[in-house]
């Protein structure tokens, strides 16, 4: 499994993955191996997303750096 896809494209990976094990005709090897790559992918994305969200509630401050936006009521 290449870890270097896109967000998108290990998103799709894992969608069929839960539709061919939904199914339910496949062996259970393969099976057990399609849940393990599907547990991959699934964890993978979660960090993409992870990542995105600290990256998007950042913003820059007068230096130029980035710091964690707040918003004060």
């Amino acid at each position: 499994m290449e870890t270097k896809n896109t967000f998108e494209e290990q998103l799709e990976k894992l969608e069929k993955i839960v539709k061919d094990l939904e199914n339910g005709d496949v062996a259970l090897d393969d099976a057990i191996n399609k849940w393990s790559e599907g547990m991959k992918l699934a964890n993978n994305c979660n960090e993409i997303l992870e990542n995105a969200n600290e990256t998007i509630t950042k913003a820059l401050n007068s230096d130029g750096k980035l710091e964690k936006f707040e918003i004060n009521e």
